[in-house]
């Protein structure tokens, strides 16, 4: 109950600061995860590191040894492992294992074979091996002052999405001032009309949110939806929901996004057969989504603001521009499509080649970086607003000020979520899920149950998946499931998108990227991710009902 009641205290602050007080959700955030990481008990924090690097022993037909699944480095001969058990959250170390040599089981599968030094010990549900070195820097971690831990989190998420926000800032200004946004709606108009515009926003951005992470989906196309909205003067929040609506939902279902890839793997479940399945469920979502947005936008309006980025009278001047002082429609599209070339191609090139040490994989995989990819991007961009920018309007120095600007900000809102997400994570919610046995429509709602409470607790669709799956683990066979664990998989997928608020990243992007207040996105946003789930759900539970495959 202690979690609940620090989750109750975390949403009350982030929403009370926002909303109530009208804090930047920069300071509303990172009061949110001080006050968290403060309430949080040093036994369920040590906990929580512990169980991050621990292994759970498999049982072996010898009484009083166990294969371990770690790393090649953690399983040399005599390395001694910790026998770790909780007394009401408390770690107590209650053995040891000692690791007597490596074997391979026939699953091709390397493990380490270790001795228990009380051979009649019994391991109690929720035991597990820790090495001794994890189990010091969990001790150096857990106890670590709230400003180290708050700080630790916060940078941590700026490692992961901060060059890849400055780029994608940059790529999106330099889009707009070149003129190859408005190259590229023009287009679209010229092929789909102004009433097809929505349907191919879902269509590019589900296509765009397979191999790239779905916060770069939008970087790269709301710029054309800003363009599109001055052009017709109409429909900002159908063009938002739609480019929402077809990238976030391709994000948790479709390989090799690492949410869906990870839990497939655990599931044991075929990577192309996750990648169809995940299409077919993505968009009945999608058009769920896609629905709701011309709902919405037939009875609310959003406006389009002014954001650091760029001014209205700028873009304006912009779409009033001549088609031959245009770039061309090949290289407007070239900084959107070359990332997704080379992040695509770098995953495929993995799953086909494998790891190797040639130059060729080498290069590849240094072209298939996001950041890399992102980067060249960025300069393919820069050039096209070096040559195409109207004559007397703002230097690249200006231009890359503006975007850089815009970018810190958004990375110093999302990395403050970040660091929020995280504290929740180690109070332990997700110990307070369960799983009884039952029919398999029960199972997979459970299963979107389950995933759902955490994304909404923490915000990272990401990290809802992997937890929620490490609790689903084990439903993954087909006789107790009922059906095929691909369905599973869909399940997790789709409780990863409810409910979108304050403490997802995702969150901030769309509000501060495309103009919308939080209360617009709590309006908007969040029911439309709840919409999207519940959807993917049905389909899912459609589908395993009419074609279990077992």
């Amino acid at each position: 109950m202690l979690a609940l009641l620090i989750l109750a205290v975390g949403v009350a602050i982030v929403i009370g600061g926002i909303l109530g007080l009208r804090l930047h959700a920069f300071l509303a955030l990172l009061v949110a995860a001080i006050a968290v990481t403060t309430l949080t008990p040093h036994d369920i924090r040590f906990r929580y590191q512990l169980l991050e690097v621990s292994v759970v022993p498999e049982p072996t037909s010898e009484d009083g040894v166990w294969h371990l699944d770690v790393s090649s480095e953690r399983r040399l001969e005599g390395t001694r492992f910790y026998h770790v058990h909780f007394e009401d959250k408390t770690p107590k170390i209650v053995g040891h294992l000692t690791v007597e040599r490596t074997e391979t089981l026939r699953e091709n599968r390397e493990v380490a074979v270790a001795r228990s030094e009380k051979p009649n010990a019994e391991w109690a549900d929720g035991d597990i091996a820790v090495h001794p070195l994890d189990w010091r820097a969990g001790e150096k971690k857990s106890s670590a002052t709230v400003g180290e831990r708050v700080a630790s989190s916060f940078g941590s998420t700026c490692t992961k999405i901060g060059i890849l926000i400055a780029l994608a800032a940059i790529i999106g200004v330099c889009l707009l001032e070149s003129g190859a946004a408005d190259r590229i709606v023009r287009s679209a108009i010229n092929v789909c009309g102004e009433k097809g515009a929505p349907f191919a926003f879902v269509g590019s951005g589900f296509l765009l949110g397979i191999p790239v992470f779905f916060d770069t989906v939008f970087y790269l196309m709301i710029p054309l939806g800003k363009a599109l909205r001055v052009r017709t003067g109409r429909n900002y929040l159908l063009y938002i929901l739609t480019i929402v609506a077809g990238g976030t939902m391709a994000h948790s279902l479709v390989p090799p996004t690492p949410g869906p890839l990870l839990v497939a793997g655990e599931l044991g479940v075929d990577i192309g057969l996750m990648i169809l399945m995940g299409m077919a469920v993505g968009l009945v979502a999608s058009s769920a989504g896609m629905a709701f947005a011309y709902w919405a936008n037939s009875r609310n309006e959003v406006p389009l603001r002014e954001s650091g980025e760029f001014k209205l009278a700028d873009l304006e001047r912009q779409l009033k521009r001549d088609t031959s002082q245009l770039p061309s429609l090949a290289l407007s599209l070239t900084p959107i499509v070359l990332p997704v070339i080379f992040i695509a191609g770098g995953t495929l090139f993995k799953q086909v080649a494998g790891s190797t040490d040639s130059e060729l994989s080498m290069l590849i995989a240094t072209l298939g970086n996001k950041n890399i990819a992102l980067a060249i991007a960025a300069g393919v961009s820069l050039l096209l607003a070096a040559k195409y920018r109207m004559p007397d309007e703002r230097s690249l120095r200006d231009i890359l000020q503006g975007a850089l600007s815009s970018g810190g900000v958004i990375i110093l809102i999302t990395a403050a979520g970040g660091a929020f997400g995280a504290s929740m994570k180690q109070t332990g919610v997700a110990d307070l899920l369960s799983t009884p046995d039952g029919s398999p429509i029960r199972l997979l709602v459970i299963a979107f149950l389950i995933t759902m409470a955490i994304r909404t607790a923490q915000g990272s669709a990401t990290v809802a998946m992997i937890t929620a799956v490490g609790i689903l683990a084990s439903f993954a066979d087909p006789t107790r499931l009922g059906c095929h664990p691909v369905y599973l998989a869909l399940a997790i997928g789709c409780g990863s998108k409810p409910v979108a608020w304050m403490a997802d990243s995702g969150f901030w992007v769309i509000c501060k990227m495309s103009g919308m207040t939080e209360t617009e996105g709590l309006r908007y946003i969040s029911p439309l991710s709840i919409i999207m789930g519940l959807s993917g759900l049905a389909a899912t539970l459609v589908a395993a009902s009419l074609f279990p495959m077992i």
